[in-house]
């Protein structure tokens, strides 16, 4: 028994979330194979050969992989995916569009998102935006799992010593082409990854308030900075900082939800913090239910009060 996990990489480094599913690939039993399919790669296929609990690295190197494209991922995902008893991908936008199409290609039902791996064949995962959680068995000679990052521990970056082993490339599928990319640059840490999150609400009334009032704080924290999704639909702050079911999972050690009423569908995506803290002046907000420590209190004075305290 043996599980493959797809690498997320920018062809130079693994990103984060590679090792989370690397850990739960090694819950599932057995060993566990890294594919690192991308362009100029070889650097990538060097660090998950230094992931700790990776047996063997499969390395593809095509041009028709550099980007990462799900049409040509998914046929090299096709290609290698003999012998697996589970194929395994990050629950990010590029797992969650690869995965549906391998394992439709395999005639396999795809488990989504799970949390816990209870064995090689039962996995936990929530469901109804995280207010239960369902418990799967799966009969499939083959299970193709998309795994909720936050919900496992990240893997050691080093102390593994893999072999690579090159695999043929597949052609360019001509379903689609990369056209561009606009990155977003920014100092702090990443939404997914932050150990701290400082996160706003619509009561902040205005783009501006938002960045004032939670920049300070987040500059004193070292967070990265998330919002609610009637934050980002009334324009205050961009979708990729959305936090909830339809946006970004987080689960750091400390969430700070100022001015967030606490909506199912934020919560959603929430939960899993180690520490919540909850500023609103209403008192009766769902989000104080969910909260380790709740302060009522008006947020326009309350948050510059606490960055004073800090």
């Amino acid at each position: 028994m043996t599980a493959l996990v797809i690498a997320e990489h920018d062809n130079a480094s693994l990103k984060p979330a590679t090792l989370h599913a690397v850990t739960a690939a090694r819950q599932c039993g057995g060993d566990v194979h890294v594919l690192v399919a991308g362009h100029n790669a070889a650097a990538a296929a060097q660090a998950a050969a230094q992931v700790a609990g990776v047996a063997k690295v499969l390395h593809a190197d095509g041009p028709a992989l550099e980007h990462g494209l799900a049409e040509d991922l998914a046929a090299q995902v096709l290609a290698v995916a003999g012998g697996y008893s589970h194929i395994l991908f990050p629950a990010t936008a590029s797992g969650k569009n690869t995965a549906p199409r391998v394992a439709a290609k395999l005639d396999v039902s795809q488990i989504s998102d799970i949390t816990k791996v209870d064995s090689a064949d039962t996995f936990e995962r929530p469901i109804y935006a995280g207010n239960a959680i369902a418990t799967v068995q799966s009969g499939d000679a083959v299970k193709v799992i998309t795994v909720r990052t936050t919900a496992f521990d990240a893997a050691a970056a080093t102390g593994g010593s893999a072999a690579v082993e090159s695999v043929p490339a597949v052609a360019a599928s001509g379903k689609s082409r990369f056209v561009g990319q606009e990155l977003a640059k920014s100092d702090r840490p990443d939404l997914t990854a932050a150990k701290v999150v400082v996160s706003g609400g619509r009561a902040l009334g205005s783009a501006e308030q938002f960045q004032s009032v939670l920049t300070p704080l987040a500059d004193k924290l070292g967070a990265a900075i998330g919002a609610s999704r009637a934050a980002v639909d009334a324009g205050y702050a961009p979708n990729d900082l959305q936090v909830g079911q339809t946006g970004k999972i987080v689960a750091p050690q400390l969430y700070v939800a100022v001015g967030i009423s606490g909506a199912i569908q934020h919560v959603a995506g929430m939960s899993g913090s180690r520490v919540i803290v909850a500023i609103n002046k209403d008192p009766d907000a769902p989000i104080f239910s969910v909260a380790d420590y709740g302060l009522v209190a008006d947020l326009f004075e309350a948050v510059p009060e606490l960055v004073k305290a800090l």
